[in-house]
């Protein structure tokens, strides 16, 4: 966030609350590269901090007296204000309960909160599978940990706001989008196995390679504490259960064979996603080691065409974005995020960008679907103090 965007946000923040905010975070979106869904069956994921953040600026209330917290966000409505002493999430505007959610979750976990006054400001788009979400929640995260000297790690702060979301919010997601908030740095993608938490931040040199990774917003939003999601968390656990293993992790590409006979068509088609998704990262990472970005794209493409006809999580705009841009000459496409709407991503020559992006434009107005917004990310640092 450059200088006059700070002055401005202090702006906003003195007219909305009588007083300037004791300090600014930041906290970036991110793009998973591969390795959908796998998050909360234990298995691996390759997400990256991209250049879009969440910010916010915040101002601890002085101990003593009712707690409240207030919050209001630069793209206007009202300031949103609750009690903190029994907080609950209907108590808050959807949008604010990011916000609430990372406070609630540290006081259950015995370290208790002052109010707060914050004003959110954020880059990272709503709804387009960027997890907005998780940057929000991770700002307030180490606003917290640092203006209240909690001394709680960044990995600690995965957890912290991973139960903000599941146990607040009431979406079941797994820590792929806090660590690659917290943990991301440059240029590089956040290895993650997401049942031993261990973090590897492995090379993803775009720019050098003469490459671009495209975003296509869909313009068709979505949201992790749908009905949808909750279905397939529940089809991965029943797949689990009844191959007697802890979860699905467990499960390697050799046991499709028995797995497809004891299991019921759709679970087993779920199940399937999930295992071939964990094999797709582990080659993804061994390639980038081996040979860079550019040699990535057809295991991309792969992991769409199991999420579109094995995990049933992408929809007409996602195919329409992912087709065209390989048509257009893209090495390698597909959705990222949750699903059921969202974002592509397309992975290509940097010298076809604006060839590609033009005929992701056309096929789209074609098919009288909303214009997409696209763009470049890169790698970016995770989140920080302004």
């Amino acid at each position: 966030m450059n200088p006059d965007a700070v002055t401005s946000l202090a702006g906003t923040f003195a007219a909305l609350y009588g007083a300037a905010p004791d300090a600014y975070f930041a906290a970036p979106g991110r793009v998973n590269l591969i390795g959908e869904h796998t998050d909360y069956n234990e298995g691996f994921v390759l997400p990256f901090a991209i250049d879009r953040v969440a910010t916010i600026a915040i101002k601890l209330q002085e101990t003593g007296g009712v707690r409240r917290l207030r919050v209001a966000s630069t793209q206007g409505g009202p300031v949103v204000e609750a009690a903190f002493d029994g907080l609950v999430p209907e108590s808050v505007a959807p949008w604010a309960r990011y916000v609430a959610g990372v406070f609630w979750a540290l006081e259950q976990q015995g370290l208790p909160m002052p109010g707060a006054d914050v004003l959110l400001d954020s880059s990272v788009p709503i709804g387009a599978g960027l997890s907005s979400s998780a940057a929000i929640e991770c700002a307030v995260g180490l606003a917290l940990n640092t203006q209240l000297g909690l001394g709680l790690s960044r990995e600690e702060l995965v957890l912290i706001c991973q139960r903000a979301e599941n146990d607040f919010i009431g979406a079941p997601t797994g820590i792929l989008d806090q660590s690659a908030s917290l943990l991301g740095t440059a240029e590089h993608a956040l290895f993650l196995d997401c049942r031993s938490r261990e973090a590897v931040h492995v090379q993803l040199p775009l720019e050098a390679a003469d490459l671009a990774l495209l975003v296509i917003d869909t313009r068709v939003s979505h949201a992790h504490d749908s009905g949808g999601y909750k279905e397939l968390v529940a089809a991965c656990t029943r797949g689990a259960q009844e191959l007697g293993v802890p979860a699905l992790r467990d499960v390697g590409i050799e046991r499709l064979v028995e797995a497809q006979q004891v299991l019921a068509p759709q679970i087993y088609r779920r199940v399937k996603h999930i295992v071939t998704e964990n094999q797709r990262v582990l080659d993804t990472v061994e390639l980038l080691g081996a040979r860079g970005p550019a040699v990535i794209g057809p295991l991309l493409t792969a992991s769409h065409v199991s999420m579109r006809d094995d995990f049933g999580i992408s929809c007409d705009e996602l195919d329409l974005a992912v087709d065209t841009a390989m048509a257009a000459g893209a090495l390698g496409a597909r959705m990222t995020g949750g699903g059921f709407g969202g974002s592509a991503i397309a992975l290509i020559p940097a010298a076809r960008a604006d060839d590609v992006s033009a005929a992701v434009r056309e096929a789209f107005a074609r098919a009288h679907y909303l214009a997409p917004e696209i763009f470049s990310v890169i790698p970016g640092p995770g989140a920080r103090q302004l």
